[in-house]
């Protein structure tokens, strides 16, 4: 008697808030089918869904998938809600599992903790794999070539899959406006020294002036590598720090060890739930493999999932009030969590960094509002005091989170 092979069971997450889901979904769904890795036979594609109802003011109807042609092309489809979530918490504790206070770490307010719902949902329902996107992620690439550019596809969910077998996790690459920081044309307002005193003051070692000043010269674009492109090679991620940089997106779990899985973590009001895992990953082995994802960071560039490709992107310059309150938010989100960020990689030196920060951000912050002609950049001094005053707090709440995240791992294991 023939002996039938298991299926791959392999979970596809979005935490998503974005009208513009559905195309998001179907053009992942066709370059899945076409990438010679739908077999159905051989593997199952799920969707798992956490949406944010309050982020742009959608509703459920704008998540759930009624195309036949994408429904076709997946086994199942899991959408989380914040009721379904809360539904699943309430149980785990019921079962005596986890706290209430452990739970609301674990499935609360806020993106980590949505991203955790889609990480438990996988693995409660047996995935084999599970590969998180992002809503404004698009699978292709951009290249420049001389003074042109050009597009090509790339093979997001297939590349993953042939490259994690043996790895805990994967990572690909990104391109497009990945930077929310817009192209600046310094003057006497603004000098390239403030604005890099800035910058170095509220970055991690990812967003930092090197990286920021090359996307800055291309006019805030991060062009795909060709080289990278036509690769088959993966490269291991290193340990900088203490840390092993990962992405949010276009990033794949292997769930072979669920005992070597880490939860997303960010403090209340923050982001940074990527940087925070990637301190907690430096003996995994995490491979960077050879794909790309086009990141739409300004929502100006919907229109490449119906197919028209720009002959040139633009330049975001900071000379618009949208733009400006997108740079504002992000650094506001990313000031939030880099007293954390230290007190875990740097504790040490903690107490002379922050005062550091402090220093240099009084001394800069005022040429920034005079430069945008906004005063809310000053708020950016009272959060940096706010989440310093709690950052012992904020810390213990991250080993607890780690903690309770053992707690449902185990749970998982005999069920």
């Amino acid at each position: 008697m023939k002996i039938e092979r298991k299926k791959i069971n392999v979970g596809v997450g979005f935490v998503t808030g974005r009208k513009n889901f559905k195309n998001v979904v179907k053009t992942y769904v066709d370059n899945w089918n076409e990438s010679g890795f739908s077999d159905k036979k051989k593997y199952a594609l799920h969707l798992f869904v956490a949406y944010d109802l309050k982020y742009k003011s959608t509703k459920v109807s704008d998540y759930k998938i009624t195309d036949e042609e994408i429904l076709d092309g997946v086994d199942s489809a899991y959408y989380l809600g914040d009721s379904s979530i809360t539904t699943e918490a309430q149980y785990l504790v019921e079962k005596k599992v986890i706290t209430l206070k452990e739970a609301k770490l674990i499935f609360g307010e806020g993106y980590a903790m949505k991203r955790n719902a889609v990480l438990y949902f996988a693995l409660k329902n047996k995935m084999d794999y599970l590969i998180f996107l992002d809503d404004d992620e698009y699978p292709i690439a951009t290249i420049k070539i001389n003074d042109s550019i050009v597009w090509k596809g790339q093979e997001v969910l297939s590349t993953h899959i042939k490259n994690i077998k043996n790895v805990q996790m994967t990572h690909g690459h990104h391109c497009g406006y990945i930077s929310p920081i817009p192209y600046f044309d310094f003057n006497d307002k603004l000098s390239e020294d403030e604005f890099r005193s800035f910058i170095e003051s509220i970055s991690n070692d990812i967003i930092n002036w090197g990286s920021i000043k090359e996307k800055m010269n291309d006019g805030g674009v991060t062009y795909a590598d060709l080289d990278i492109i036509n690769s088959e090679i993966t490269e291991v991620v290193k340990e900088i720090n203490g840390m092993k940089f990962i992405s949010g997106s276009n990033l794949g779990f292997n769930f072979k060890h669920i005992d070597k899985l880490f939860p997303f973590y960010n403090p209340p009001g923050a982001r940074g739930e990527d940087t925070f895992l990637s301190t907690c990953i430096s003996e995994y082995n995490i491979r960077k493999v050879p794909c790309y994802t086009f990141h739409d960071g300004f929502s100006n560039y919907e229109h490449l999932l119906l197919g028209v490709l720009p002959n040139k992107l633009k330049t975001m310059r900071a000379d618009s009030s949208v733009i400006t309150k997108r740079f504002l938010k992000a650094c506001i989100g990313w000031i939030r969590y880099k007293p954390l960020l230290l007190y875990i990689t740097q504790r040490d030196d903690y107490e002379a960094e922050i005062m550091k920060m402090k220093e240099n951000l009084s001394n800069v912050i005022p040429n920034i509002c005079n430069y945008f002609g906004n005063e809310e950049f000053k708020n950016i001094l009272n959060e940096l005091e706010f989440y310093d005053t709690h950052v012992e707090e904020h810390y213990k709440d991250f080993e607890d989170t780690k903690l309770a995240w053992s707690k449902i791992m185990n749970f998982l294991k005999i069920i």
